[in-house]
């Protein structure tokens, strides 16, 4: 070989050597750049928003806070307690051991895939009325999930007195039809979730029906309830029944309007008027058996559409009827749930005896990742706005933290349309704050009234599942345009310390008093007692005014569930307004 040839092969070899070097080195920088971009990317798409700072120093403040809500603590226990014994041990014993029927919470077990999932609503709903104790107002309403799809459920509680002392049915009182049984279905819950609605077990009665001495009271609002049962029908929601007990009078007419109904075999009846009555009119004898039982209503009238030997079975004929039903969930997040940087145990300490507290850190104990993504930081900062996520799912954030002026309730407008324009739902976390009203600028007072009249219509109208807490007062008119119950929220719950009502309980006294002549100072203390009562958390859970009391640090929790319930079955509607800069 020559010496010419022998130098080509070399140049060759040092030529493709380094042309596989450079190579690499580019492959190198290339696949470096990508992971750095891909690194960058990921890192954006997940962690969306600013974090908030939330952090909090034990103080004598944060300590004495603790304290007080330890107190609201306990009362809330209290209630939970009465609440929960339903009738008491006699009618329980009577309910259990001498008629052999399940309790309803035992009923709500057999019916639901988890229990634990349930999120029940009002449940102090009759406690502490004018005429007694009325524990959950003989029903158990909420939702909770049957085959995987969300569910109204309205359960009669039968060991809860009635009519007489002696006789333990789930009456309809005025508290039972004029707030629970109505909520359910005048606020439009069902209208705007489409939610199936179960009555289980319709109604557990053994008497006449209504609560005689309350009849004025509940005449009307009783055949409202047949009316709504018509109206969802018509809408196209599912309703079923599951007759457990004696269903008399106008309970009669609830499961003969479902579109299908359970019956149990010597335990369910169905008449306009029970054996004794029949008697007592016509002098016939004739069992409840022959006259409204499940063998007559399945075989031969055509009321009801299933024939059950016991509670278990026509329990689980009504969860294979919630499985026929052709719904789809709409099950779907933004992001992955994320849990909050601050631990939301800290709230209660958040809360001062007055209600004031920083909104920014109660946010930062709510969100996923203690991220939050403020509109108009700097305009109008007595409301805050923004974008967040909750267990992934994205909500817009509409807060109080001051007086609503008239930039705040300008800004409050315009990010609530932004909303309902981009089908975002809305949490408010409400915190009146006392509004100058002694405003002597006529156009200043003008243009604070036009402002906030203004946020009334946009979240009255907005198209949106709003969703309000009540974190401390919720007092005059700021709390109807803060996602009050006038605006009828999907879900409405308080914390334990929310104070409610017109104005300040104070102020309310103060002019009571003021309207009579020579009050001692006895009286007028107890004036001013019974005002803070009638504006407590609890007096207001107790008629319905909200849909419970929620402990601050659960808050997320009952978040969570309320997002999954509205958007089960929601479809987006078409806005038809442009967003307006307000």
């Amino acid at each position: 070989m020559s010496v010419r040839r022998v130098i080509s092969k070399q140049i060759k070899q040092t030529f493709l050597n380094n042309a596989l070097q450079t190579y690499c080195k580019i492959q190198t920088i290339t696949n470096t750049r990508h992971l750095a971009s891909t690194t960058t990317s990921s890192n954006k798409k997940r962690n969306v928003f600013r974090v908030l700072d939330g952090t909090i120093s034990q103080t004598s403040a944060v300590n004495s806070n603790n304290a007080n809500f330890e107190k609201l603590s306990t009362l809330h226990k209290q209630f939970v307690k009465i609440a929960s014994a339903g009738g008491g041990d006699k009618a329980i014993e009577r309910h259990t051991i001498k008629q052999r029927k399940m309790l309803v919470t035992e009923r709500l077990t057999h019916l639901l895939d988890d229990d634990a999932d349930f999120l029940e609503l009002s449940m102090f709903a009759g406690l502490q009325m004018e005429y007694g104790d009325i524990p959950r107002a003989g029903i158990i309403t909420g939702i909770g999930k049957v085959h995987g799809k969300w569910c109204l459920v309205v359960a009669s509680d039968a060991t809860v007195k009635g009519t007489e002392p002696s006789t333990y049915i789930s009456s309809f009182t005025n508290i039972h039809y004029q707030f629970k049984e109505l909520r359910c279905t005048r606020n439009r819950l069902c209208d705007r979730t489409g939610e199936p609605y179960i009555h289980l077990p319709v109604y557990v009665i053994e008497s006449g029906g209504a609560f005689l001495p309350l009849q004025s009271q509940i005449f009307n609002d009783g055949g409202r309830t047949f009316y709504n049962e018509a109206v969802m029908s018509s809408q196209g929601i599912p309703q079923i029944a599951i007759v457990c007990g004696n269903c008399t009078a106008g309970g009669a007419y609830v499961p003969t309007m479902a579109d299908e109904a359970v019956m149990i075999h010597k335990k369910g009846y169905i008449f306009l008027g029970g054996p004794p009555l029949v008697q007592a009119a016509t002098g016939e004898i004739v069992s409840a058996e022959d006259l409204g039982g499940a063998t007559l209503h399945c075989s031969v009238s055509g009321c009801t559409d299933y024939f059950a030997e016991d509670e278990a079975e026509a329990l689980e004929l009504g969860r294979d009827i919630i499985a026929t039903l052709n719904i789809t969930m709409n099950e779907n997040t933004t992001t992955t749930s994320e849990d909050p940087l601050y631990d939301p145990g800290e709230l209660p300490g958040l809360v001062s005896t007055d209600n004031q507290m920083d909104i920014y850190k109660v946010i930062s104990r709510i969100t996923d990742g203690s991220r939050f993504h403020e509109f108009k930081t700097k305009f109008g900062d007595t409301l805050v706005t923004g974008f967040a996520h909750v267990h992934g799912q994205l909500v817009g954030i509409v807060a109080s933290s001051g007086e609503l002026t008239e930039p705040a309730a300008d800004k409050g407008a315009h990010f609530v349309q932004m909303c309902g324009e981009r089908s975002i739902p809305l949490v408010f976390l409400q915190n009146t704050a006392v509004e100058d009203n002694a405003v002597t600028n006529g156009l200043k007072n003008g243009d604070k009234l036009r402002a906030q009249a203004k946020m009334m219509s946009v979240v009255s109208t907005s198209p949106v599942p709003k969703i309000t807490f009540i974190v401390g007062n919720g007092v005059g008119p700021v709390s109807y345009i803060m996602g009050g119950k006038a605006v009828s929220p999907h879900f409405l719950f308080c914390w334990p310390n929310a104070v409610i009502g017109l104005t300040e309980p104070k102020v309310v006294a103060h002019d009571i008093c003021a309207s009579k002549e020579s009050l001692s100072s006895e009286d007028q203390a107890k004036i001013l007692e019974k005002c803070n009562k009638e504006s407590t958390a609890f007096y207001g859970a107790s008629r319905v005014w909200n849909d419970g009391i929620v402990l601050p640090q659960d808050t997320r929790q009952v978040l969570r569930q309320c997002l999954s319930i509205t958007r089960a079955y929601r479809q987006s509607q078409p806005v038809q307004a442009p967003v307006i800069r307000m």
